[in-house]
């Protein structure tokens, strides 16, 4: 990353995972690992977690946000959250587009930039998730898919609005198998990613915008993901339910 420009972001994304007791539990072994962070610190919970996570994170120096919004403010959409209701609860952030939300439940790369809109215009910082397949790496289509899902993702949004936007680039393959991009493969990505954004935008938006890497990043490989010029962070998904894994990245972070 290049602290000189930005700053790193770490995110963790609990997924659906930890009861409002656990999850008080969860926050508070995290608090006192990750209060000297010089980087960014964010846990994105269970809908139910919110406002337990939200008290318990209270005057500290971790983020809190949701998994997911709906783009519309209310209305009949059974067991959606709107942008504007997580909001009013003092969320901050919310992530959008992740590939568990477009393999089981039918996100489109449409259906995310209206997400997208909904979230800016009430006030969240999106969290914006892309990311091929094993199979199309394998195609070697890559770039072309991830910078198509970001130009999507993004129409609509203004210069001035990127200031809310975190791009996570999650190579599919390796969320929850185990197997990591090398941080080569990670940085390649998120470099295409900063291209389409000055291609879109300029070249002062690109090297503003954080993008993190979300693939299976562990204490182990942090270090070495965050040193690559164009990873700024983390979404971190199994190691941010460990208190000390999640803390090791952090550091990590904090240091690179």
């Amino acid at each position: 990353m290049n602290k000189a420009i930005r700053k790193a972001i770490i995110a963790g994304n609990w997924k659906m995972n930890k009861t409002p007791a656990e999850a008080k539990e969860l926050i508070e072994g995290i608090k006192p690992l990750v209060k000297d962070a010089t980087c960014g610190v964010i846990c994105c919970v269970p809908y139910v977690d919110l406002c337990t996570v939200l008290d318990a994170a209270k005057g500290t120096n971790i983020g809190v946000g949701a998994e997911n919004c709906h783009w519309e403010k209310s209305g009949a959409f059974t067991g959606e959250i709107s942008a504007e209701m997580l909001a009013s609860m003092g969320v901050q952030y919310v992530i959008i587009g992740h590939s568990e939300r477009r393999q089981y439940f039918g996100e489109t790369d449409q259906t995310v930039n209206k997400r997208i809109r909904a979230a800016l215009d009430a006030g969240l910082t999106v969290i914006l998730c892309v990311g091929e397949s094993l199979e199309q790496r394998e195609q070697g289509v890559t770039s072309e898919l991830v910078a198509m899902q970001t130009k999507i993702a993004l129409g609509g949004v203004s210069k001035e609005e990127l200031s809310k936007i975190i791009i996570a680039y999650e190579p599919i393959w390796a969320i929850g198998t185990g197997k990591t991009a090398t941080s080569a493969q990670a940085n390649e990505v998120c470099k295409t990613i900063r291209d389409t954004i000055a291609a879109v935008y300029d070249q002062a938006a690109a090297d503003a915008m954080t993008i993190q890497y979300g693939g299976s990043m562990k204490p182990g490989n942090a270090a070495e993901l965050v040193a690559q010029p164009d990873v700024d962070g983390g979404l971190i998904g199994g190691a941010s339910l460990k208190p000390e894994d999640f803390a090791a990245i952090v550091k990590a972070a904090s240091e690179g």
